[in-house]
């Protein structure tokens, strides 16, 4: 790695060491399949970016960009969707209904959680973008309809451009729900919005500060407690608690952290690149991801580059190196955006079990699975076409993974956009 960047991090989420196979003790082993087929279950939809999978029914939420999210069970998607919120969502870019997340008791307390981009709201500046907005709601008893009269406002986030939003949700093993927030748009994370940090090569910018604002950043907050007049608590082991900082920081040192999954305790993170570079980061508590002093394991906007900050920021913490990288160009496996995608943990294709499965934006009938591996260097990677190609799927926006460890990919192809479960080819 360019500039003597540090390994892969040691710690998990939660704070224990990474291992690969902490779901279950199964390892990756065998061939991979040289191509999969997909089970189509929605089909006709814009843009489906997530899907949630509410406990003990045999039901699927699908959430579309536009702002809304459907029901999707045995007889097909039901005409009335769960959450319609299009009247308060401002789409277009990479604006709009972003993420959705179940909170951990939810066959009991019936909450749930939204990302969505709206109008300037009060403490958003005239000249910046909308509001990023984290919201909770209530479903009725029987899951299918989510009371709209219910919103509560959580976090309120400015964002001065309209790209670079991430927007994705996941309660983590310890009960916390974990908030990827991008960079703040434009490019190189530079211009309107971006502020002044400790490096010098490159201009800007957020994802190297932790002091001014909460982008850039994988946040981690208890949506179940309250602190200091705010609509969340802040978890007392967060990595910033005490220190010089914002409490909510969890990760920083990201551009756009688009998709987010666990697999036991370990944080996967599909972050977005600039221009030449696309990466996946096994996340750690307190790790530093690089950018913008860094593209992937490369400098960005520079010859050089530290692989550590200086010793007065946050005591020279290192820049940790992702565990998937891939090029826009040049030999080997390419791509445009890295999607994210989920540790395989079904048994309907034993040759996945514990490989990352994941996407890029430009799929055009190709998934990527990451086989992880045994010391500190990047993993594996590997592409897996899919049975009718781009027809099929043409972009990748989002993956899901059921209770049942089976995989899922939604995207687009030539039956619009798409839930699509992921099963063998033949």
């Amino acid at each position: 790695p360019a500039g003597g960047a540090a390994s892969t991090p040691t710690e998990t989420a939660t704070g224990t060491r990474a291992t690969t196979g902490s779901e279950t003790g199964t390892a990756a082993t065998g061939a991979l399949p040289a191509s999969v087929g997909l089970e189509t279950l929605v089909s006709g939809l814009g843009q489906p970016l997530a899907v949630a999978f509410p406990p003990d029914t045999d039901r699927r939420y699908v959430l579309e960009r536009n702002g809304v999210v459907h029901v999707h069970g045995p007889d097909g998607l039901r005409d009335d969707p769960l959450l319609d919120i299009r009247d308060s969502v401002v789409t277009g870019g990479e604006r709009g209904l972003l993420g959705l997340a179940l909170h951990p008791d939810f066959a009991e307390n019936r909450r749930l959680f939204v990302r969505y981009s709206a109008s300037r709201r009060e403490g958003t500046p005239e000249n910046f973008d909308h509001t990023f907005v984290l919201a909770e709601f209530e479903a009725a008893d029987d899951g299918l309809r989510a009371k709209r009269d219910s919103e509560r406002t959580v976090l309120e986030i400015p964002e001065p451009q309209g790209n670079h939003n991430a927007g994705d949700l996941a309660f983590g093993p310890d009960g916390y729900l974990y908030v990827p927030v991008g960079d703040g748009g434009s490019g190189g994370d530079q211009g309107l919005g971006h502020v002044s940090d400790w490096y010098d090569a490159v201009g800007g910018g957020n994802g190297q500060d932790v002091t001014d604002n909460l982008r850039g950043s994988v946040l981690r907050i208890d949506v179940d407690g309250r602190d200091d007049g705010k609509a969340y608590a802040v978890p007392e082991d967060n990595p910033l608690v005490g220190r010089d900082g914002l409490d909510e920081h969890f990760a920083w040192g990201f551009r756009n952290p688009w998709r987010i999954a666990f697999d036991g305790e370990d944080l996967y993170v599909g972050d977005v690149g600039q221009s030449r570079y696309e990466e996946v980061d096994l996340v750690t508590r307190g790790g530093n991801y690089g950018w913008n002093v860094r593209e992937g394991t490369h400098c960005y906007g520079a010859d050089d580059c530290p692989g550590e900050t200086p010793p007065d920021v946050r005591g020279g913490e290192p820049l940790l190196d992702p565990i998937v990288e891939y090029a826009h160009s040049g030999d080997g496996i390419t791509g445009v955006s890295v999607i994210g995608g989920n540790v395989y943990r079904g048994s309907a294709m034993p040759s996945l079990a514990g490989r990352y499965v994941f996407g890029d934006w430009g799929a055009n009938g190709r998934l990527f699975v990451a086989t992880p591996s045994s010391g500190d260097g990047l993993w594996e990677m590997d592409v897996v076409s899919v049975a009718g190609g781009g027809d099929a799927l043409r972009s990748v926006l989002g993956f899901g993974r059921g209770p049942d460890g089976e995989m899922y990919v939604l995207g687009t192809g030539s039956d619009g956009g798409g839930l699509h479960r992921i099963v063998p080819a033949d």
